[in-house]
């Protein structure tokens, strides 16, 4: 609620404060406040004003048919896939370029020889080595096209270019070509990367985490034209549309998950392990397809044989996979707005108890919340791989971290790291999976709005029954990223040393708190204190039924929160995204008004003000104040006139906390316009009932306020203790 400041007495009583004060401070000019028109690209028939994607939007297509082979005694991969490319924009096109993402791990790579090495450190030290004597990296064998011939290409680091004998003609025009390749999975656990495989020592046994693994088409869109940035490693992906079917070809014992729908179950599974997840179409809890015990006599030997698995999917951007003999597999059903959605998990022995406990729940539990924030989850199944890599994405499968210790033993910090994991992977499915914004270019338009998503599932893992255990019902789950203190810190660092949210992904320093906390902070206070949940809520909707299946760029997102929530956003926007400057207001005095000829005594460590009284009869005749106006600073009244300064910059709403001498607190809050005219310096009315103790800035801890000890008058130690007597009685 927000103190009304639109009657005439208002206006009579500060044109009284102001003209017996002395001039606070100049009104310096600002841009805070200003439209970011200029900062952002001009709206046309591809992107309209509101946000929306514009009459003539357009996307490309590709669907894939691959056919892979996993050699488990090399560790390598052999395919080649068929391309269907479809030009749907309004431009001939003369070649194609296609990511190499492999080529990221190739010895000498852009990505080593532009890596920061520091010989000080072993670690680095290694890194260099590696990069120095790798085979790893994309063999292309053949291009051609659809009558077979050879197509002349081109590789330049992490992308290839393959000319096309004919131009190809826009809108609908369609090219059929074909590439085979093969190359070794890296060693996860020594190279990183977002795939690879884990070597068990003790069972001799590999587990595969295969991602980026086929030459993929690059996007051609509207604003970039080709984008084919160089993978060096952080900024990720920018990917087609398109429906693939794949055929996988892995040792017999081997169980793999997938990208899509599995079309030959009859083939590749047993009548056990078909019953079995007939039973989980309507099991309450996850049903063991592969057990434990199957699992480990499996691991035990090691099949000449090979099975292959055909999976489909429908209208994705990507296609990852995961492969081992040593997999425990799990499942159940989740009704998603009336559609049954399949959640399963893949895991190794060393996995448990945790995995079993948790992993499938965790992805239901996502799928549940995220489809509430934004749209209904549209795939048939998502998945939770646990192996080398902690967390990494792809359409309708995650590769997860969070192993117990040897003896079984499951650390909270572990539990912790492995559920928020997993909601965060899962929840990728919807940002950059489905709303399909450019990795390679704006981390923070995936990572950020998927952090702050990730945020709201875990704060109602606690009302889970199937958490219990761990999280009792009333308890906090204590969330790495998303409440405003959190990213204090961050914050509180030389605005010269930071990047804006809006850097490209490679240049980011702080990757982690630059593309997912400060994002996700700013989200997150942005629906809780500038919009209120219900006009966030609708906005956020809006953009990610606006965007689903499309490529929204930044500015589609901002111009769709305002356009959907009526209030101008751009002083938000040019503060926390496309400026480093942080929240500190200061409360700098507060002066308590008497109205009386004499001046009073004190003012409770307040600095004492009069206003005379026929001073104030004649301007409330001048201005015909009624007697209910004359009533509201009429005896019995306290007013308070608080003068406050922002040293840090960032302009953000105020929040004032009244604590009053018999105990009992108030809050004020005052739209972040009470700064439009002078964002240094305003002065603002408090009228209350009875006499104040103190005043508190941002009580709550909303605002990511870097320097709590001036938010307090009279000065008395802002200590944190303050701010949580004053949360535990709002409570």
């Amino acid at each position: 609620m927000r103190l009304r400041t639109t009657t005439p007495y208002w206006c009579a009583l500060l044109l009284i404060l102001i003209g017996i004060q002395s001039a606070w401070a100049q009104n310096p000019r600002s841009i805070k406040f200003e439209q970011l028109d200029y900062l952002l690209p001009t709206p046309n028939n591809y992107r309209a004003a509101s946000g929306a994607p514009g009459h003539e939007y357009w996307q490309q297509r590709a669907d894939y048919k691959i056919e892979v082979t996993l050699d488990d005694d090399k560790q390598m991969l052999k395919a080649k896939e068929v391309i269907t490319y479809y030009n749907q924009s309004p431009d001939p096109l003369d070649y194609l370029w296609l990511q190499l993402d492999q080529n990221r791990f190739a010895k000498n790579s852009i990505a080593f020889n532009t890596a920061a090495f520091d010989l000080n450190s072993p670690f680095s030290l290694v890194g260099w080595m590696r990069g120095q004597e790798s085979k790893h990296g994309f063999r292309i064998l053949a291009v051609k096209d659809a009558q077979g011939n050879a197509l002349p290409f081109t590789i330049n680091e992490t992308m290839m270019r393959v000319d096309l004998p004919q131009t190809l003609a826009p809108r609908n025009g369609k090219v059929v070509f074909s590439v085979e390749w093969e190359h070794y999975i890296i060693d996860a656990n020594k190279m990183g990367g977002r795939g690879g495989y884990e070597y068990f020592e003790k069972d001799g046994n590999y587990l595969y985490e295969i991602s980026q693994w086929f030459p993929r088409m690059a996007v051609y869109d509207d604003v970039n034209g080709w984008q084919h940035k160089q993978f060096l490693g952080r900024g990720e992906f920018a990917l087609t549309f398109g429906d693939y079917e794949v055929h996988i070809t892995a040792p017999e014992d081997h169980i793999v998950a997938s990208t899509g729908e599995l079309q030959n179950p009859e083939q590749v599974l047993s009548n056990t392990q078909r019953q079995r997840l007939e039973q989980a179409k309507n099991a309450q809890n996850p049903v063991l397809i592969v057990t434990q015990a199957e699992a480990e006599k499996a691991e035990k030997s090691k099949a000449k044989k090979t099975k292959t698995w055909i999976y489909k999917a429908e209208n994705v951007r990507d296609f990852a996979w995961a492969s081992s003999r040593k997999f425990i597999w799990d499942a159940m059903q989740v009704e998603v707005e009336g559609k049954k959605i399949w959640a399963m998990s893949y895991f190794p022995k060393e996995g448990n108890p945790l995995w079993g406990d948790y992993s499938t729940h965790v992805v239901a539990h996502t799928l549940r919340e995220y489809s509430k924030m934004t749209f209904a989850y549209p795939y048939p199944v998502a998945i939770s791989v646990h192996g080398p890599v902690f967390g990494m994405e792809y359409p309708m499968i995650c590769f997860n971290g969070g192993r117990p210790e040897p003896d079984g033993t499951v650390p909270d910090r572990t539990r912790n790291a492995m559920v928020s994991v997993i909601i965060h992977e899962v929840g990728h499915n919807y940002f950059p999976m489905i709303v399909n914004s450019d990795e390679r270019q704006w981390s923070w338009m995936d990572e950020g709005l998927n952090s702050f998503l990730q945020y709201v599932a875990e704060q109602e893992i606690p009302n889970q029954p199937w958490a219990q255990k761990d999280y009792p019902k009333g308890s906090k789950y204590p969330s790495r990223r998303g409440p405003a203190k959190n990213i204090v810190d961050y914050m509180r660092a030389d605005p010269a040393v930071l990047e804006p949210i809006m850097t490209n992904s490679e240049q980011i320093m702080q990757f982690g708190n630059n593309a997912y906390g400060k994002p996700a902070t700013a989200l997150n206070i942005l629906r809780e204190t500038v919009l209120g949940r219900d006009l966030f809520d609708h906005a956020f909707k809006v953009y990610s039924n606006r965007w689903m299946f499309k490529h929204p760029m930044p500015a589609d997102f901002f111009r769709t929160m305002e356009d959907a929530s009526a209030v101008d956003l751009d002083w938000f926007w040019r503060g926390w995204f496309f400026g480093t400057e942080p929240c500190d207001i200061s409360l700098d005095e507060v002066e308590q008004y008497f109205i009386s000829s004499q001046k009073p005594e004190n003012a409770n460590g307040f600095t004492a003000q009069t206003i005379d009284p026929a001073r104030l009869d004649e301007v409330f005749a001048r201005m015909e104040v009624s007697a209910q106006e004359r009533r509201t600073i009429g005896e019995g009244k306290y007013l308070y006139l608080l003068r406050l300064s922002n040293p840090g910059g960032l302009i953000m709403p105020l929040i004032v906390g009244v604590e009053y001498q018999d105990g009992t607190q108030d809050l004020h809050r005052f739209a972040a316009e009470i700064w439009r005219m002078n964002p240094e310096k305003i002065s603002r009315l408090i009228v209350t009932d009875k006499p104040v103790k103190s005043f508190l800035v941002d009580p709550l801890e909303e605002t990511a306020d870097i320097n709590i000890d001036n938010n307090i008058f009279p000065r008395q130690g802002a200590s944190p203790s303050r701010f949580e007597q004053f949360k535990n009685r709002q409570n």
